[in-house]
């Protein structure tokens, strides 16, 4: 914590603005907390490619190089990106091209400003960068199949995405809004209805959301 601390006192980074995500219990920096910092330290050029030989245009498969140059200096530091299905999320399924070139930047942009924080675009969907969690069905009908809206996940995935909240805290308020211990308890009419009200106030009030979800994050432990 108290590095954290540091980090953002250093490089002006806030919680509140987006900058960081806490993400099943740990920290990461975002790309707009990288490109505000590059800003900040005026960055004087950020350049990107395609690794031609790398990269498999037929399996949607992408690797970008990027490089960042600081203030007065022609010096290039270096970072490179993949992206293909299996490590992107399937609600950004035909982007991966532009995935692959935001974590390029990023990891260049923390070699170049020494930022020891992953960022959150650099997580593969495997490991923890998606928002995992399935409503449980109101009721089952007679011939044996759920009876659950099958988009309902996606939805809740993308306002995540649009509005860049953070996951862990969505699903603590989704159970204390739902009235269970989980999200997985709930029934699909109450998922439903979290759905629309994590919409609604991200469109109206944003930095009340963002409140009211970091109300639902866990206090950290005080070392004696």
């Amino acid at each position: 914590m108290f590095a954290l601390k540091e980090l953002s006192h250093n490089y002006g980074l806030s919680v509140s603005s987006g900058d960081l995500k806490l993400l099943n219990g740990q920290w990461y920096i975002t790309h707009s907390g990288l490109l505000g910092i590059a800003q900040r330290r005026r960055c004087s050029a950020i350049s990107t490619s395609i690794d031609q030989f790398a990269s498999d245009i037929s399996k949607n498969r992408w690797i970008f190089k990027a490089k960042v140059f600081k203030a007065h200096s022609n010096k290039a530091f270096v970072g490179y990106g993949d992206a293909d299905t299996s490590n992107t999320s399937p609600l950004v399924r035909g982007a991966e091209m532009r995935i692959a070139e935001t974590r390029a930047v990023n990891r260049a942009l923390r070699k170049a400003y020494g930022i020891g924080l992953c960022s959150v675009e650099e997580l593969g969907w495997a490991n923890g960068s998606a928002f995992s969690f399935e409503a449980k069905p109101a009721n089952v009908s007679g011939n044996g199949h759920h009876n659950i809206q099958p988009r309902l996940r996606d939805q809740l995935c993308l306002l995540i995405r649009q509005y860049n909240l953070d996951p862990s805290l969505v699903k603590a308020y989704a159970a204390h809004f739902c009235g269970t211990e989980t999200i997985k308890e709930a029934s699909r009419d109450l998922v439903e209805s979290f759905v629309s009200h994590l919409a609604a106030s991200a469109k109206e009030d944003l930095e009340g959301l963002i409140c009211k979800l970091n109300s639902f994050a866990q206090p950290a432990e005080v070392q004696q």
